[in-house]
């Protein structure tokens, strides 16, 4: 007990003795300052940061707006497009189809790409190519096209029961040329606007994770012999005219619908020889 006592007084004793006392850091007062400089410009460089960040991209789809973009398959030379109103509701009034629920975005059996985005999921970045390819059912990979069952009797009206399986593989389906049987593959052209006369961009991979970012835009997905030149959608031209009927409106001469739009002030006049070019097809033009 004794020894106990002792300690306590020693403990008291050197308490008492450093009252009022600084704690002092080794090295001097430099080392706190250091620290609080480093707090100080990390805390300005998140500030920095935050205001300095770009604004999202204002060609981006944003939810509520109302675009059409042109699109379609060119089939060993034979166009076709997505039939089916991804629209269908159910006997309670639910949509069917839960990709065109959750994006807003499809088609009318009209070549178009109606881009209605009702959420997150098919705006800014998210809006690709492959959100249309979800709501179809439709695979493409880098060099495979496979069309669901529901879609394929298109096929059959035009090829038979040639592609009755509705797969399209580089290098292994066929395309009948000159009564002769030629390797077929993959490949997608971009154009901008409809109103493009120029080649487009030629992309051979990654299909679906090209942008839709602008309005009136032209997807064309080509499975056709190599060296063949891959031309618009032949429906494309009518891009304004299709935009209009999906709201039931009808529109002067030279006007076009809303969100439906050519670069520059004046619209163009289309004709139907306006988007055929004789240009081979190049990558990246």
């Amino acid at each position: 007990m004794a020894s106990s006592s002792s300690s306590t007084k020693k403990a008291a004793r050197l308490a008492q003795k450093g009252k009022g006392q600084k704690i002092r850091f080794q090295g001097g007062t430099m080392f706190p300052m250091i620290v609080a400089l480093v707090v100080v410009l990390g805390l300005a460089l998140v500030v920095y940061a935050r205001q300095s960040r770009p604004a999202a991209d204002a060609s981006d789809p944003s939810v509520g707006d109302h675009w059409h973009v042109a699109y379609g398959f060119d089939i060993c030379g034979e166009w076709i497009s997505l039939q089916g109103d991804a629209e269908e509701r159910d006997a309670n009034g639910s949509f069917l189809n839960t990709d065109f629920a959750r994006t807003g975005v499809h088609s009318h059996n009209d070549g178009v790409i109606h881009w209605h985005p009702n959420s997150r999921a098919a705006v800014g970045r998210r809006a690709v190519f492959q959100v249309l390819l979800d709501v179809y059912d439709v695979e493409l990979e880098n060099k495979k096209l496979v069309f669901p069952e529901e879609q394929r009797g298109q096929l059959s009206a035009v090829f038979g029961d040639k592609y009755e399986d509705g797969v399209f593989e580089s290098g292994k389906t066929t395309c009948t040329v000159d009564g002769k049987e030629v390797d077929g593959s993959l490949q997608m052209v971009v154009w901008d606007n409809f109103s493009d006369l120029g080649d487009g961009t030629t992309f051979v991979a990654a299909y679906g994770s090209v942008r839709v970012d602008r309005d009136a835009k032209v997807f064309a997905v080509a499975f056709v012999p190599d060296n063949t030149k891959v031309e618009m959608p032949p429906w494309a031209k009518d891009l304004p005219t299709l935009g209009a009927a999906d709201s039931g409106q009808q529109l002067p001469d030279g006007q076009l619908f809303g969100g439906t739009t050519v670069p520059g002030e004046e619209v163009p006049t289309i004709t139907a020889g306006d988007n055929q070019t004789n240009a081979p097809v190049t990558s990246g033009g």
